[in-house]
């Protein structure tokens, strides 16, 4: 049995984890980590973090990114592997998980679903071949959603960049959204956008527009249990993992 600390445990992807959690066969949450003491009726939460004694294997984090410098300290002292599934953490917080994750092992993706990174594979192996088309990425997602352009159009823009790098050619400049009466497009532009509204669990299309003709991939949540899945098969595969950073093409690769 694997043995569970969820931070950012009151929010709804704490519940979602908890949930996803409580059906499995293999894993057991023991604590919760969140902004003040509470109980959720199956484990305590923890506003101080000194307080949490429980014995675990691993911490799944869906905290606010403004805790994420806790989180990671937390997980340091108790040198426990740590997954990363939270979104809109700064440079500073990434240099900090490359230079941890020589301590102990640490899994990070701006996006827990299987699906979406495939299709950031599928991008960065066809970027290259559709190199003279133009690409845009659109991302949908909730009305409560605090980050813009999501983390995962981010990843899958990542994975275009990273595709034609491979190849030997010249990455894109990123253009969010687009505003006036001169946003003609240029050749190196690859555009990002954002939509916000009712309870869209998130919603990612990449788009290639060449001469007469349009490819599009598309990837769509249904419910969010898919990210709360997709953190359990993550911390599944870090249990095991020496020191070092990991993602979910770790994960595929595993496999």
């Amino acid at each position: 049995m694997i043995k569970v600390i969820i931070s950012g445990a009151a929010g709804v992807m704490g519940h979602i984890v908890a949930e996803c959690a409580a059906a499995a066969d293999d894993f057991e949450v023991v604590a919760g980590l969140d902004r003040a003491d509470d109980f959720d009726g199956a484990f305590p939460i923890y506003g101080d973090f000194d307080k949490c004694q429980e014995a675990a294997d691993v911490i799944i984090d869906f905290s606010h990114f403004s805790a994420f410098p806790k989180v990671l300290a937390f997980a340091e002292k108790r040198q426990m592997p740590l997954v990363v599934a939270t979104t809109g953490l700064s440079d500073d917080d990434q240099k900090a998980i490359e230079e941890k994750s020589k301590a102990f092992p640490i899994f990070k993706s701006a996006n827990m679903s299987l699906g979406i990174n495939v299709m950031a594979d599928v991008l960065k192996q066809i970027s290259p071949i559709l190199k003279a088309f133009d690409i845009e990425i659109v991302e949908a997602h909730h009305h409560r959603k605090i980050d813009a352009p999501s983390g995962t159009a981010l990843l899958l823009a990542d994975a275009v960049n990273d595709g034609l790098e491979a190849a030997g050619l010249e990455k894109k400049r990123y253009t969010y959204g687009r505003h006036g009466l001169d946003c003609k497009r240029s050749e190196d532009e690859l555009g990002i956008s954002a939509i916000r509204g009712g309870t869209i669990p998130g919603v990612h299309l990449a788009l290639y527009a060449g001469d007469d003709e349009l490819i599009e991939i598309k990837h769509t949540a249904l419910s969010r249990k898919i990210f709360g899945n997709g953190a359990l098969t993550a911390a599944r595969f870090l249990v095991g993992q020496k020191n070092g950073l990991f993602d979910m093409q770790d994960v595929i690769s595993a496999q």
